[in-house]
């Protein structure tokens, strides 16, 4: 009997029976891991001597999972799915996945990532293209492309992802699972390789909101490593969910949902902000309250800019260490200069590249005050203005995206202005660090598509709930991609 397209609750309930082992676990997510791996390129790294653990009453106790290849993993390779980190093995682990094998979980591989999670397609891991489980032609998203597509394909229950302006969130909506991004400093970022340190969230990627709470119970916790992290040791997410959302009250954005607002839109937006408005009522029908809420076009306009400006700015500096002289393989070159500039020319992607030349250029001296204070400027009117709507509302729900995975041939990584803010708009989670979760929505043409909650700081219990009680009354909680199972 297959287990690993289970929720995590199922799996160890039949552990603590006995109806299956640890090592009967990891064998099967071993073997899908490879079926998946020719399949969809998801993985840099499939630990095949993985071990099991002892079963506890901890949930994730002897249940397998994977590890976004940026979380530092001691004695694993830990690429960041960049050329320039291609042989690195640490000789620490990242905190959050102490938190997990303490708690007795198994990593079994580690997953591809657009380079240095700098991406949105999941098409720069330096191992190649990550295809989606739904359609191959299509692409998961990013930069948490290969933990959404090892998800999505049932080779676990979960597996850990970073999110910096909607890497966990998309690839979840694209795949047809869970995404969530908790209050920002509840997971610590030690041993999380940088992208941009003020942005940068750890979360999970499951295929129902309870396993994304057990999951995150499991990764969080004050770190005195990470000077940004908290003290959650008083929330417990799991059980604190109830689905009783009687009363509560949520908005959607006029200006992100109107169709109107998108005069050049394709069938599937059409159809996707129809799908959006049936899942209002569906709220409404749990008896919450939502309102329609209009804000300032020309703040949302910015948005894709400022996001643009300050993650390429902290990417520019956090990556400075990344020379081929300290870690990673060191380039040819008579002198070190010259080392240096192949070793970053030849090991980045294009992508990878352009992203740093605009960060450096925001920085200089005479450009600094005009782009990246700007930048600043504009994030914290955003953040002020989502602010004030939760002194109203529980929470800002929206949909994700302009609909389904989009097609890997002939995409690009540049913005259609025409639809840019529907985009991009997760990145306000990033911006004011706030809890945020993507479920699944329903399909368009076969293909899922998600919506996504998010709340104020330090209510997580709330947008989880939210969710959950969401998810309770539609029929996609734990789906499996068709042709995966």
């Amino acid at each position: 009997m297959a287990y690993m397209d289970k929720s995590i609750e199922e799996i160890h309930e039949a552990l603590v029976k006995g109806k299956v082992t640890s090592s009967e676990l990891i064998k099967e997510a071993l073997e899908k891991s490879h079926e998946v791996q020719d399949k969809c390129n998801a993985f840099v790294t499939i630990i095949d001597d993985a071990k099991e653990t002892p079963v506890t009453d901890e949930f994730l106790s002897g249940i397998p999972y994977g590890i976004k290849d940026n979380y530092s993993t001691k004695g694993i390779l830990s690429t960041g799915s960049s050329n320039t980190l291609k042989d690195y093995v640490p000789f620490f682990t990242a905190t959050a996945i102490e938190n997990l094998t303490k708690k007795g979980a198994v990593a079994v591989n580690k997953t591809a990532l657009d380079e240095f999670g700098m991406g949105g397609t999941g098409t720069t891991c330096h191992t190649g293209i990550v295809t989606n489980p739904w359609d191959h032609t299509r692409m998961c998203a990013g930069s948490s492309a290969g933990s959404a597509a090892a998800v999505a394909s049932g080779v676990y229950p979960y597996a850990t992802g970073s999110d910096t302006g909607d890497s966990i969130r998309k690839p979840a909506a694209y795949c047809g699972i869970v995404g969530y991004k908790p209050t920002y400093g509840m997971i610590s970022r030690y041993g999380l390789f940088p992208f941009a340190s003020s942005l940068d969230h750890c979360g999970a990627l499951t295929r129902s909101v309870k396993d994304a709470a057990i999951v995150v119970d499991g990764m969080k916790g004050i770190d005195k490593y990470d000077m940004t992290s908290w003290d959650s040791s008083d929330i417990n997410l799991y059980s604190s969910i109830d689905g009783n959302v009687g009363g509560k009250k949520l908005c959607y954005i006029k200006e992100i949902c109107d169709i109107n607002n998108y005069p050049n839109a394709d069938e599937e937006l059409k159809m996707h902000l129809a799908n959006f408005m049936d899942t209002i009522e569906k709220c409404r029908k749990l008896g919450m309250e939502v309102t329609e809420e209009s804000v300032s076009q020309k703040l949302l306009n910015a948005l894709p800019s400022v996001y643009v400006v300050i993650s390429c700015a902290e990417a520019t500096s956090n990556m400075s260490n990344l020379t081929g002289f300290i870690f990673g393989p060191r380039a040819e070159g008579e002198k070190w200069d010259e080392s240096l500039k192949n070793y970053r020319t030849k090991g980045f992607s294009p992508l990878i590249k352009r992203r740093f030349v605009i960060g450096s250029y925001v920085l200089q001296a005479q450009n600094k005050d005009r782009y990246f204070h700007n930048a600043q400027r504009v994030r914290r009117l955003l953040v002020d203005t989502w602010n004030k709507l939760y002194e109203k509302y529980d929470a800002v729900i929206l949909p994700v995206g302009t609909g389904p995975a989009k097609k890997l041939e002939g995409s690009k990584d540049i913005l259609d202005q025409n639809t840019a803010i529907l985009e991009e708009h997760l990145q306000i989670g990033n911006f004011g660090g706030f809890p945020s979760i993507t479920i699944p929505n329903g399909f368009i043409n076969d293909l899922p598509v998600g919506v996504n909650i998010t709340g104020k700081c330090y209510d997580d219990v709330n947008v989880l709930n939210i969710a959950y009680a969401l998810e309770s009354v539609m029929n996609y909680k734990g789906q499996v991609a068709k042709g995966a199972k």
